[in-house]
């Protein structure tokens, strides 16, 4: 066994969120002019950049998102594999019922953008393995937490034992700190499953992503480079091991049948991907000396692609918390740190939790008085500007 090793913040997870956590605090000094220690704890090998796939998984960036990424320096290595998303379009199949949202009405050059999460991962992790003051423990995970008054010590299933002023659980829905914490989850089963799949139409898609509601479910389509499209289908379970079942001939005919033909025939379709959708929500946000972010704190349903960007702003909250609380020499792993942490960050996460549930249960429901007025709805969000502008805003993540 050897001796405990000491570091100022511990992040659990080196996924995008944990990655990007970890980076925006290299960054940060002391009040004696050295930077902060920091330990980043991941089950998986920390990689070199892996070879691109068509099949890669894909995550929707908002205006806001690519904006700190950029903050972090790490956006010029990213622009050239992330997609503008210039236009949005909304439609309901069954009704008419229609709302656009243009980037130019909202003075930005992309309302947000599609990257390959790979290729995320590559521009944070480059420049986090140069840091001198970031140690990975990797592939290695945490075995047990133990709180003290003045810090957390954390045992790794490889024997190391480190400890910190801080723990910040970045470790996804399954989070070891939330379930070694004990703190509670509330879980909302949608009883969906999305079916994640990358294609290329027939027809070039002009930089536009399609939000349509069909009786399927709601169907997603976002711009990818080399004119390929990620899709996310949101289906009941009932319906899933046929349309995996299909071919790519016949899958391609089904989603056509319920999409439209926005972008013609789809002419490739890769692997196919079943994911069950639920809504996840910590009852805590934080505990003594430690915080949870992103997937760890709330997993939602991607119906608005905000998981992610509603993690990236837990992030940059919690650097900015940690840089002023340096800044007054305060210990950052104190509850009064941590507490204004979860304060300012509980507005953001009620509106969007609230945003993306209701819009489930929307446009998932075929009851006629609700679809009837959903296309009501879009018609009306179409044409009256604040409401397409606070929806714009929303969506670009201010």
């Amino acid at each position: 066994m050897s001796s405990t090793k000491q570091f100022d913040i511990i992040i659990s997870g080196a996924a995008l969120a944990g990655a990007s956590m970890a980076l925006a605090l290299s960054k940060l000094q002391k009040p004696d002019g050295s930077l902060l220690s920091i330990a980043v704890v991941e089950t998986f090998p920390i990689s070199n950049e892996l070879p691109k796939s068509y099949d890669a998984r894909v995550i929707a960036l908002s205006h806001a998102s690519a904006s700190y990424l950029n903050e972090l320096g790490v956006w010029p290595q990213l622009k050239n594999d992330a997609m503008a998303i210039k236009n949005i379009h909304i439609s309901d199949c069954d009704y008419y019922g229609k709302a656009r949202l243009y980037s130019e009405d909202y003075n930005v050059s992309a309302l947000g953008f599609v990257s390959e999460m790979q290729a995320i991962g590559n521009a944070i992790i480059s420049p986090l393995k140069q840091s001198r003051n970031v140690t990975f423990f990797a592939p290695d995970s945490i075995s047990e937490i133990t709180w003290q008054s003045e810090q957390v010590s954390v045992q790794l299933s490889s024997g190391e034992s480190i400890s910190a002023n801080l723990l910040l659980g970045c470790d996804g829905g399954q989070s070891v700190c939330r379930s070694q914490a004990k703190i509670d989850s509330t879980v909302s089963d949608y009883q969906q499953v999305a079916i994640i799949a990358n294609l290329t139409p027939e027809k070039p898609h002009n930089n536009r992503a399609f939000e349509r509601f069909s009786e399927f479910g709601p169907i997603a389509l976002l711009p990818m480079t080399d004119n390929r499209c990620s899709l996310v289908w949101t289906v009941k379970p009932e319906h899933v091991d046929d349309l995996l079942a299909l071919s790519e001939s016949e899958f391609s005919a089904k989603l056509s049948a319920s999409f439209g033909q926005w972008l013609g025939e789809f002419t490739t379709i890769g692997k196919r991907f079943a994911f069950e959708l639920k809504l996840v929500q910590a009852n805590e946000q934080i505990h003594h000396r430690m915080a949870l972010l992103g997937n760890a704190a709330h997993t939602l349903h991607p119906i608005a692609g905000q998981g992610f960007n509603l993690g990236m702003r837990d992030v940059a909250a919690m650097a900015k918390h940690i840089k002023q609380a340096l800044a007054n020499n305060l210990d950052i792993g104190s509850y009064q740190v941590l507490s204004e942490y979860a304060s300012s960050r509980d507005i953001d996460h009620k509106q969007v939790i609230a945003l993306t549930d209701s819009l489930v249960h929307l446009f998932s429901n075929k009851h006629t008085p609700l679809v009837v007025g959903r296309g009501i709805g879009l018609k009306v969000l179409n044409y009256v500007t604040p409401l397409k502008t606070a929806l714009a805003q929303k969506t670009m993540g201010h």
